[in-house]
């Protein structure tokens, strides 16, 4: 009896023993399914796309406007400290810039009916590296924006490539803002949703960094800047040096002018000077650089029946905005 006894336990414990296997084994597959999906998820794929947030966006711009802020001329002869780029602009107008450059892109292909293509942005980002007059200040900034193809061609060649195309006739759509804001931000991820590593970094011509300016520099010699969206050909207009732009306005050309222009020569480009709230037009006339502004002032106009002026504004080029002068005493 306890011989049969004995084997009946063994063969029950035997049944249990290959019922909690067969359980575990179970077990461990429905649960090895969903860790084994959950961990294949989390992997990224090859072909992961990158986009931009419109805070990111603005974060880039803000690095840009630093790099350019440094190499301003605060003048000798202004007595007060050079102020930081808090101090001369704020958060909202760096928003502004973004929002502009978006706005431009957006009505660009509503235009063409087709987006800025990857190969124009390759391009232009060529054309800035290989045109450039000032490869320090150029290289500056694609330092500030980590030396990374995709957030140079997104957040420095975007909007220069935007400005220049702007010579087609656009219609330029208005709306809420905020509306206005997240559609553009939606638009532009799908803009640059196929950007991956499709670009390249261009490599900076001109002076190596082991070289000083006077010996990359061939003395006598001339470098032509662009034309595009170069102001109208004029004469007795002025232009002052801001430390990294050049700022031409007024001037005649038969008929004076109160229009102008700032030439940018870390990227050869144009941009035209705002015409809302400028001085009257005006030839001969005096211009100053305080280190933030432009004062023009004074001059002559034909276009007023010939009369010498004592009127004349400040202009902004952070903000691209004019403020007119006093003329009490």
């Amino acid at each position: 009896m306890k011989t049969k006894h004995t084997a009946r336990s063994a063969f029950f414990n035997l049944r249990i023993l290959i019922t909690l296997f067969l359980c575990a084994v179970a077990a461990c597959s429905l649960v090895s399914r969903p860790l084994l999906a959950f961990f294949r998820s989390e992997v990224p794929t090859t072909g992961s796309q990158r986009t931009l947030t419109f805070a990111e966006r603005v974060a880039y711009q803000r690095a840009i406007e630093e790099v350019y802020w440094r190499h301003r001329i605060w003048p000798k002869e202004n007595p007060k400290p050079k102020p930081s780029l808090d101090e001369v602009m704020s958060a909202q107008q760096i928003e502004k810039k973004v929002e502009d450059y978006l706005r431009d892109a957006q009505a660009l292909e509503d235009y063409w009916q087709r987006p800025i293509a990857l190969d124009q942005l390759q391009a232009e980002m060529n054309r800035i590296a290989s045109h450039t007059k000032q490869p320090g200040v150029l290289r500056e900034l694609f330092e500030a924006l980590g030396n990374d193809p995709f957030i140079i061609a997104e957040c420095l060649a975007r909007p220069i490539l935007s400005e220049r195309l702007k010579l087609a006739k656009v219609e330029w759509r208005k709306g809420p803002l905020d509306s206005w804001r997240a559609g553009a931000e939606n638009q532009m991820q799908k803009l640059t949703a196929a950007a991956r590593t499709s670009y390249t970094l261009p490599q900076v011509s001109g002076l190596p960094y082991n070289l000083s300016p006077s010996d990359a520099c061939t003395d006598n010699t001339w470098t032509p800047t662009s034309l595009t969206n170069a102001p109208d050909a004029r004469y007795l207009h002025t232009a002052v040096w801001t430390g990294n732009e050049m700022i031409v306005w007024g001037g005649s050309n038969g008929n004076g002018l109160n229009t102008g222009g700032r030439y940018n020569p870390s990227t050869d480009t144009w941009a035209a000077t705002n015409i809302i709230g400028s001085p009257d037009s005006r030839e001969n006339h005096a211009a100053a650089w305080t280190g933030s502004e432009m004062i023009a002032w004074g001059g002559y106009s034909y276009n007023s029946g010939g009369q010498y002026l004592n009127t004349g504004g400040t202009y902004d080029p952070a903000t691209d905005s004019w403020t007119g002068t006093s003329t009490t005493n």
